[in-house]
């Protein structure tokens, strides 16, 4: 499943408390000031694709922002990346096996297609016969299996091995290492996989959605030990895809530069080099008032309002896959049998904790103030892009302090040694170690808001490290179930699969809060079942899921998001589309000399 971290401070970067302005102000219920006039935008009327009709010129060098404040991991192959911004740095030069419309779901003609056997629980996967890769070798089915290789074994040191790979029939035996093979996976010919499945759902036809989307290049990592892989050259140094553009000159954490793929089984690029370079948000205006760079990914959207008019930019702008969450910590990861284990004793395991914490802040301000309509109150853990899937009956957490209050007194938090916080049902101290990700001036201010309104309700929250911390930090501190976090903010981008199962399902380690019970498993299968195949009958299991998850608020969503592109008018044939049908890098190209 492709599902991604985001730095904090992309997804949600702002709330300042007390904030003065001109004109006619007044308070919200946070105590914030702000104008009436919030500068809403509605991002669905937006371009997806840039507005130029000009010819692209040969030779030219396109220079890409990444908006970042941290350094990329560098992790470029898909079955060991782990976060958006190696997924940012790879869209040049690594494809999907798998194109999909704009439903998400799977459709001929891209690197591969794919056919699902409902009767007979078999995925067929057909690669083009001239698929290669980027130092000209043949794209195979061993290529195709080499992948679930890796990801199955036990020495794999990834974070993709979850209940889409244990469905596979044979995986579960290979990785206890019973077998050197997976039985369930065969090569028909040198172009063509078969992979049997345990079960089949309606979800292994979306674009990452129980099929896994690549393959890996097994002559690359000839000598390579599994155990070593995600550390090695192919990954790190020198990785190849078989998308239009070559990594080069990798400058760890900073920079790739690109130069077009001679093998690449499309049209030819019309750019002689690109460029992707990390920028930090604080700086980013700037650099696109000095016309620096041709587009920026991971736009800000706080400060719209400061780059919307940038002379020589157009904005394009999409509904987003993706959501920020308090995570709260229940239990750890049970890293030998590859399962979450949840521990009914943990600090934050009283749900009516957890729901109070919901309670006490306003989601809907800081959507609506701060984020001029491009953030608005998330409801469910399930986005609104998905559509119907999407359960809109359920209102999700908004301010209601009085609530909050009464759920902590019936839950018997109560204060008693009249300090202003509350203390634990068995009257012990409560402090509440919170986590939450530095990055650019605002994410202080937001935190501090979050903090500001638990106090609100007598909780001592206190951040984990005394301070905020840093992106490849926090997610290795969420990872390993660092003691001292018991709540965190975090942010996912879901991919193009609605299911859940690989964010808080039992036996995937994205989910970071630990969380798991057997109605969750129970409902989060029904989702993934053979009878989802009927549209009500999926319909009605993710609206129950998402019921259930609202209720039980292991994770409460904050914001859904939109996000937008600032792109240089000189740029030319680039789509922004979810459903666009040939690699958007392999066509752009530009119409001038200068921006």
């Amino acid at each position: 499943m492709k599902k991604y971290r985001f730095g904090l401070i992309t997804l949600m970067s702002v709330f300042v408390l007390g904030a003065c302005s001109q004109g006619n102000n007044k308070t919200d219920s946070t105590g914030a000031q702000g104008t009436e006039d919030t500068t809403a935008n509605n991002v669905e009327n937006m371009p997806l694709e840039v507005k130029n009709d000009g010819d692209p010129i040969e030779g030219e060098t396109l220079d890409v922002a990444v908006v970042m404040d941290t350094q990329f991991q560098g992790l470029f192959q898909w079955e060991f990346y782990q976060d958006t911004y190696d997924r940012h740095f790879m869209s040049p030069s690594h494809e999907y096996l798998f194109l999909n419309d704009d439903d998400f779901k799977i459709v001929d003609g891209g690197p591969a297609d794919l056919e699902l056997d409902q009767e007979n629980k078999i995925a067929t996967i057909t690669l083009r016969d001239n698929l290669k890769w980027s130092d000209g070798e043949e794209v195979t089915a061993e290529d195709v299996i080499f992948a679930y290789e890796v990801i199955g074994h036990a020495d794999y040191t990834g974070i993709r091995y979850d209940n889409d790979f244990t469905n596979v029939i044979g995986m579960e035996e290979y990785h206890a290492g019973e077998s050197d093979t997976i039985s369930g996976i065969t090569a028909v010919n040198d172009k063509v996989v078969q992979i049997e499945y345990k079960e089949v759902h309606p979800g292994m036809m979306q674009a990452g959605g129980g099929v896994w989307m690549s393959a890996l290049a097994k002559h690359a990592f000839e000598g390579i030990e599994i155990k070593d892989m995600e550390s090695s050259d192919p990954v790190r140094k020198n990785p190849i895809g078989f998308g239009p553009y070559v990594m080069t000159n990798i400058v760890a954490g900073e920079t790739v530069e690109y130069v077009p793929n001679e093998y690449y089984y499309g049209e030819k690029p019309t750019l002689d080099k690109i460029v992707f370079r990390g920028v930090p948000t604080a700086s980013i205006n700037e650099a696109l008032n000095a016309k620096q760079y041709d587009l920026a990914l991971s736009m800000p959207t706080d400060t719209y309002d400061a780059y919307k008019n940038t002379n020589g930019y157009q904005m394009l702008g999409r509904l987003q896959q993706s959501y920020t969450y308090l995570g709260f910590k229940l239990g750890t990861w049970d890293a030998e049998n590859n399962t979450v284990a949840y521990d009914p004793d943990s600090k934050m395991a009283n749900k009516s904790l957890r729901q109070a914490m919901g309670y006490a802040v306003d989601n809907d301000a800081i959507g609506e103030r701060f984020y001029h309509g491009l953030r608005t109150n998330a409801t469910t853990l399930i986005p609104p892009v998905f559509g119907s899937l999407h359960n809109d009956e359920i209102k999700g957490y908004t301010l209601d302090l009085d609530k909050a209050n009464q759920l902590l007194d019936d839950a018997g938090y109560v204060d008693t040694d009249g300090d202003g916080f509350r203390e634990d049902p068995d009257g012990n101290k409560l402090t509440i170690n919170f986590a939450s990700m530095s990055g650019g001036e605002t994410a202080q201010p937001l935190a501090d808001y979050y903090v500001q309104q638990w106090k609100e309700i007598g909780l001592d929250v206190q951040f984990s490290t005394g301070r905020l911390i840093d992106f490849q930090a926090f997610y290795d501190k969420l990872e390993n179930d660092d003691p001292d976090i018991d709540v965190f903010m975090g942010a996912w981008s879901t991919g193009s699969d609605p299911s859940p199962t690989g964010l808080w399902g039992p036996n995937s380690a994205f989910n970071y809060t630990r969380y798991q019970s057997d109605k969750n498993t129970e409902l989060l299968a029904a989702i993934d079942s053979n009878a989802s195949f009927d549209d009500d009958k999926r319909k009605e299991a993710f609206d129950a899921w998402q019921e259930y998850a609202f209720e039980e608020a292991f994770a409460i969503p904050t914001l859904f998001r939109s996000e937008i592109l600032p792109i240089s008018d000189r740029v030319t044939n680039f789509s922004w589309a979810y459903d666009v049908d040939h690699n958007p890098w392999a066509a752009i190209g530009v119409t001038d000399t200068s921006r």
